[in-house]
């Protein structure tokens, strides 16, 4: 895909979403099902991923592990986001990958430490690319790529989050 054909297909939407800004808010969801031992089963939409604990908190390591799934979504979208704007400012990628690491305390995850927090301390997102872009081309790319990549906007921002807890009493026969 060309700058114009990615044009083509976003300049419509865009439009749009100006007319009618309501039209741009869209709810996507997941959905899973909790599954057998400590597992819940997720659809991707492409197929079923099965997560469980990780290793680190008794998992056997067969599992997906959410913490690995958080960061295989940054790495996709970041990536996804890279690719269109590079297509859309004119800076060509001959090909390149996207790596994601974090970093996690157990102990809090464990509830073996108060001073340990849940969840992880520090995220980084490496790109390494095989391009002839400038330094310029670059900065701008990484810039707009971190602007508008959703899922590192939410990382970074926070998002609120609202739970809610359904219980289903089976009738006893």
């Amino acid at each position: 895909m060309n700058a114009n054909e990615l044009k083509d297909l976003q300049t419509p939407l865009k439009e749009k979403y100006k007319e009618q800004p309501g039209s741009a808010l869209i709810t996507l969801k997941a959905q899973g099902n909790i599954g057998e031992g400590i597992s819940c089963k997720v659809e991707t939409g492409r197929a079923i991923v099965e997560a469980g604990l990780h290793p680190a908190t008794g998992g056997d390591g067969i599992l997906a592990c959410s913490g690995d799934m958080l960061l295989e979504a940054l790495v996709a979208c970041a990536g996804v986001t890279l690719s269109a704007v590079a297509t859309a400012i004119g800076v060509e990628i001959k090909s390149g990958t996207v790596e994601a690491e974090g970093d996690l305390d157990f102990r809090g995850t464990l509830g073996v430490s108060k001073d340990a927090s849940v969840g992880f301390k520090q995220i980084r997102l490496n790109f390494n690319l095989q391009s002839a872009a400038t330094e310029e081309q670059l900065a701008s790319l990484a810039k707009l790529t971190e602007r508008y990549c959703v899922i590192y906007q939410t990382i970074c921002g926070g998002a609120n989050i609202e739970t809610s807890y359904t219980s289903v009493v089976s009738p006893v026969n």
